[in-house]
């Protein structure tokens, strides 16, 4: 049964442990997505770099996520940090390689028609090639945030300062109090679902080729 009356009593509560956890996932993908979208671009254009770029992130996601935050804490100690490593860590696997891969996407001869009208370099890349990876950018982000989301909720393990709606859950399995665990898997669960639907509806809003792409295939 669900304490409507303790809940009722930690509104402001899951409120600030809402915020925090959206802020922790906000700084893991907004800083991930800024690493993944430099060393994507670098390993699309020089080819040598991606097998190593690739297994590096490969690698640091298949570290169960409690052992990485657990070691950093002798290295680093307690702090903002401690959390925000692994969790950008995490994201890399996924954005970076989605990364490459939309760029990978542009087809070569619009490529070519970009070069024939002197679009070169940056000027290429800002006007040509992100724009058309895009929905496979988003792809990954999508992804990434939803997972995210989710890995947030373990760094309630090195405390409260950085539990976010994680805090709940370990602290209601600790008293065995489930209206405590539901106010944290519940709330978190939502968050996942909304942010996910987000990027569905940012990516049509981004790409409405694609989406006129789709409806012209479901009506064939």
């Amino acid at each position: 049964m669900i304490d409507w009356g303790w809940l009722a009593d930690h509104v402001p509560a899951l409120l600030y442990r809402t915020g925090q956890h959206l802020y922790l996932a906000a700084i893991a993908i907004v800083v991930g997505m800024s690493i993944s979208l430099v060393l994507g671009v670098v390993a699309s254009r020089r080819r040598r770099f991606y097998p190593p770029l690739s297994l590096f992130a490969g690698l640091v996601y298949t570290i169960p996520s409690l052992a990485l935050f657990a070691a950093l804490v002798p290295i680093i100690g307690l702090s903002v940090l401690t959390a925000e490593i692994p969790l950008v860590l995490y994201t890399l696997v996924i954005l970076f390689r989605n990364v490459v891969a939309g760029l990978d996407a542009v087809p070569q001869d619009v490529r070519e028609a970009a070069d024939a009208m002197s679009y070169a370099g940056r000027a290429r890349l800002a006007r040509i090639d992100l724009p058309l990876a895009v929905p496979l950018i988003l792809a990954g982000l999508r992804v990434a945030t939803v997972s995210t989301i989710g890995l947030v909720t373990i760094t309630a393990t090195l405390g409260d300062a950085f539990g976010g709606l994680g805090f709940f859950i370990f602290e209601g399995a600790r008293r065995g109090f489930a209206t405590e665990i539901y106010a944290g898997a519940i709330p978190t669960i939502v968050l996942a679902l909304l942010l996910d639907r987000l990027f569905v509806v940012l990516g049509d809003r981004l790409t409405p080729w694609a989406r006129r792409q789709r409806a012209v295939a479901a009506a064939a």
